[in-house]
């Protein structure tokens, strides 16, 4: 089961949010480079990066800094990204920058048939944040109608499913073990668990998980509770 720890982007700055409010936000560093070469050097194969500002639509505001990090560990470390990415040209933007996975969230759910045309040019995973099993959109600021459940059905040339509990996220909460649960039981695409992680118990409850693939950790490694490396280590 593979780690994802996470690099949360806003205006170029490592952040983190709560229950995703941008008013709620805490800054860990102004250098994503330095965060990154931290998590690779303890052993981490992935990186998750959300470009928070393009997420609520403000545009690609981090995408160069996204495509300066994937083009400085390539071979080293696989970029898994996501936040604003909304076309078939965002996508094929994010292919030419040498990022492995593109994270679909808002467009996927209002186009289905987008993923399937994306999956094409790169892998992607569909972002289902949700509270209260409803679907969250741009940025976590609407609600839409589309149940989590619903919406493991509509994928199949998805990658894999990124899911987060939007209520768990940076909360250091715990993660919604029988939620991702019954979504691993229902789908046949690896799933990956996002929101609430907040200790390496958690790590080892999560890794029970009949069809989960992976775990995405932020607060709880900036605040300490683990270490990329521990966590690794764990997971392995």
């Amino acid at each position: 089961m593979q780690l994802f720890p996470a690099i949360d982007l806003l205006n170029g700055k490592v952040v983190r949010l709560s229950q995703g409010d941008y008013d709620a936000s805490t800054e860990y560093g102004d250098n994503p480079s330095a965060v990154a070469r931290s998590f690779v050097d303890a052993g981490a194969e992935w990186i998750h990066i959300v470009d928070l500002n393009a997420a609520r639509g403000e545009g690609p505001v981090n995408r160069q800094v996204i495509s300066s990090l994937a083009s400085e560990f390539r071979g080293a470390a696989s970029i898994q990204t996501g936040g604003g990415v909304r076309s078939v040209e965002d996508v094929r933007q994010l292919h030419d920058t040498g990022v492995e996975r593109a994270v679909m969230g808002s467009a996927a759910i209002r186009q289905p048939e987008l993923v399937e045309l994306c999956s094409d040019v790169l892998s992607i995973a569909v972002g289902l944040d949700h509270r209260e099993g409803f679907i969250a959109l741009e940025g976590w600021t609407e609600s839409s109608t589309v149940h989590l459940s619903e919406a493991l059905g509509r994928y199949p040339t998805a990658s894999a499913f990124v899911i987060t509990d939007i209520s768990r996220d940076g909360m250091l909460s715990g993660p919604d073990v029988e939620g991702l649960s019954a979504a691993s039981a229902a789908t046949s695409i690896p799933v990956i668990a996002s929101g609430g992680v907040s200790s390496l118990d958690d790590l080892r409850t999560l890794a029970t998980i009949s069809g989960l693939a992976g775990i995405i950790a932020g607060k709880a490694i900036y605040e300490g509770r683990f270490s990329v490396s521990e966590a690794v280590e764990v997971l392995r």
